[in-house]
């Protein structure tokens, strides 16, 4: 037992040594431009919001312009929340932020390795993990579009089918918590991904029911799924139930519309074609689009093995999984070609996916499953391990120089955080999120302080904090009308003088505005949770509660075991 574990530690040793090559390029100062170039922005905001004590993060101060928006309130907050414990042991905003992406490569290499070891074995599981990382599209997450959430979905996807797996054949209580982990990892990185994934996540987990015959495991299934949507029930339930409080049309029209972003098969599946630029309809696309040459021709490869031993023994059931996930790989790449346009039309949450061509996460998952399921087929040990280091070698020679940014830039958080670049940081994506109220964003920065629209006001004291301002007016003796530099957002609540006021945000920007008499006032108005809200936030701590509980169990601390083994 001590020598197996020995050799697995050891592979584990050696795929995360190989893995650097995918994030080496950001291990130096400066910082490295990106489509979705708020990372910075973003981890800076959610840093404000903790040192405030607004925990958890849902609005932030200076984006909108100033005025502040629910970022945090619907975009998926965990690889912020993780880039800050970086942050707060003293790395700069702009390390923490490579530093989130390098974690989004290395722990997905290490959780695909842990599902395809049990699957595979050891040296299946390394071809799995591996390929799984260094597939075209993860290279283009990261180091073009810069989609941090997207790419720690990829972290979190073998978690679940693991976790799924692992309860149905041993019902252990720590393979219950992973499933629930894994879920909500999804749900915080990437709720869109967590869409797609469901189908082909409960078709796995009937496969494992099916084979095992334990229709008991069903019950703890459920479970895990309560307790991993409770987990991030503080984020989820205020996202789907609030977002009609928020502008999203502007996510699913001109450029985001899906029917832009169709792939075609020759990009699928042949086009070498790499660049930095931006996904377009039609044969001027610039950037790599694909499954990946030696992903997709192992993933066809397993779907021929796995028929052809099939046929020769009806009963394997590894043979079974190989079909499944050849189905699945072709399913995925089919969501993202354009014959799958009338289900898109049928099917109308897909249209937040924005891009078809995100299938292609699911499509790498699955056909690098199946890549392991290829080498498990090779009975003879040093022929299985010499052709896995030689096809391994192959895809990583061809594979790794992708996983390089286009330019790299001197720049410090001061600098990216100032002049022209906060401007331009405060008012990017502004439409997304901004509440409904609003009529159009506005042209000009938030002003410093309130300010009189009728009447006569001089403002003292006021200080602006994560989602509060507070201070004092004084009001001549014809009174005033006074409006706040913050958007009105469900939860909002003002205190005139230490007592509740009525206020109205029927202007062009809904704005807080509010009445005040003749003479000095002071002033609070702060963003309060919501029933939603509350719901949701009781329903995470109930399920941290039990999730600790199970795992801290004297009955399952004496049989917990690593994850890969």
């Amino acid at each position: 037992m001590i020598l197996k574990n020995f050799k697995t530690n050891l592979i584990v040793l050696m795929i995360s040594l190989l893995s650097v090559f995918s994030f080496v390029s950001l291990v130096r100062p400066g910082y490295f431009p990106m489509h979705d170039d708020m990372q910075v922005m973003r981890l800076y905001q959610l840093e404000k919001c903790f040192a405030d004590g607004q925990i958890p993060c849902r609005w932030v101060p200076d984006q909108g312009y100033g005025y502040g928006y629910p970022q945090f309130n619907f975009y998926s907050p965990l690889p912020y929340y993780v880039m800050y414990v970086f942050r707060l042991v003293g790395f700069s905003l702009l390390a923490c932020v490579k530093i989130g992406f390098i974690l989004s490569l290395f722990l997905s290499v290490l959780t695909m390795f842990a599902l395809g070891r049990w699957l595979w074995g050891n040296i299946g599981g390394s071809v799995s993990a591996l390929l799984y990382l260094y597939a075209p599209y993860r290279a283009m997450d990261v180091y073009n579009r810069g989609a941090m959430a997207e790419a720690w979905a990829f972290v979190f996807l073998p978690l679940i089918f693991l976790g799924i797996g692992r309860w149905v054949v041993k019902k252990r209580w720590q393979d219950l918590a992973l499933l629930s982990f894994g879920l909500m990892g999804l749900l915080l990185s990437h709720n869109v991904t967590t869409l797609i994934t469901i189908p082909f996540g409960l078709a796995w987990a009937v496969i494992w029911l099916v084979k095992e015959k334990k229709w008991s495991a069903v019950k703890g299934l459920a479970l895990a799924g309560f307790l991993g949507l409770g987990l991030a029930a503080f984020f989820v339930l205020p996202a789907f139930f609030e977002k009609k409080f928020v502008h999203v049309e502007t996510m699913l029209m001109g450029y985001f519309n899906y029917l832009a972003h169709f792939v075609s098969v020759e990009q699928l599946f042949f086009s070498p074609r790499w660049g930095y630029g931006s996904s377009v309809l039609g044969p001027n696309e610039q950037v790599f689009l694909g499954a990946g040459v030696f992903h997709w021709l192992f993933g066809l490869m397993g779907l021929g093995y796995g028929w052809l031993f099939y046929k020769k023994d009806k009963k394997s059931f590894s043979h079974w999984l190989a079909f499944f996930l050849a189905v699945s790989f072709l399913v995925t790449v089919t969501f993202s070609h354009q014959i799958s346009s009338f289900a898109w039309q049928k099917l109308s949450f897909l249209k937040w996916l924005q891009f078809p061509w995100r299938f292609l996460t699911l499509a790498v998952f699955f056909e690098s499953m199946l890549a392991g399921f290829v080498f498990s087929l090779v009975k003879n040990r040093r022929g299985r391990l010499v052709t896995a280091g030689l096809v391994v070698g192959l895809v990583m020679i061809t594979g790794a120089a992708y996983f390089y940014p286009l330019k790299w830039i001197r720049i410090t958080d001061a600098q990216k955080l100032s002049g022209e670049n906060w401007e331009e940081q405060q008012k990017i994506s502004i439409f997304d999120y901004l509440p409904i109220w609003a009529e159009f964003p506005p042209g000009e920065p938030a002003p410093d302080q309130p300010w009189a629209i009728r009447g006569n006001l001089i403002a003292s004291e006021f200080k602006k904090g994560t989602d509060w301002q507070k201070g004092e007016l004084t009001v001549d003796n014809a009174g005033a009308t006074v409006r706040l530099p913050l958007y009105y957002f469900p939860g909002m609540r003002l205190k005139v003088n230490g007592r509740r006021t009525d206020f109205n945000y029927d202007n062009e920007l809904g704005l807080v505005t509010f009445e005040l008499s003749e003479g000095s006032h002071t002033f609070e108005v702060k963003l309060k949770d919501t029933p939603v809200r509350l719901i949701g936030n009781g329903w995470s701590l109930l399920s941290a509660v039990v999730i600790v509980a199970l795992t801290m169990s004297k009955k399952v601390r004496g049989r917990c075991e690593w994850l890969w083994a």
